[in-house]
């Protein structure tokens, strides 16, 4: 538990950058289907979570600086 509450921000970031990840393959995506990462969700959905981590881990280390 005491693991969990130290990196909760980057958890919660890479749960919601995966769903982001989804709802734009299923929003926007690609027509054509010749976009390599936004044409399938199996693509798209670990796209969207190292986003999502990656937002989430610099905000947390950048309002721990503060």
């Amino acid at each position: 538990m005491k693991m969990f509450s130290a990196h909760k921000w980057v958890i919660v970031g890479t749960v919601l950058g995966g769903l982001a990840g989804l709802v734009y393959w299923k929003e926007v995506g690609c027509v054509t289907g010749t976009c390599p990462i936004k044409s399938n969700w199996q693509a798209m959905l670990p796209y969207g979570m190292a986003m999502g981590y990656l937002v989430s881990d610099f905000a947390a280390s950048f309002l721990k600086r503060k």
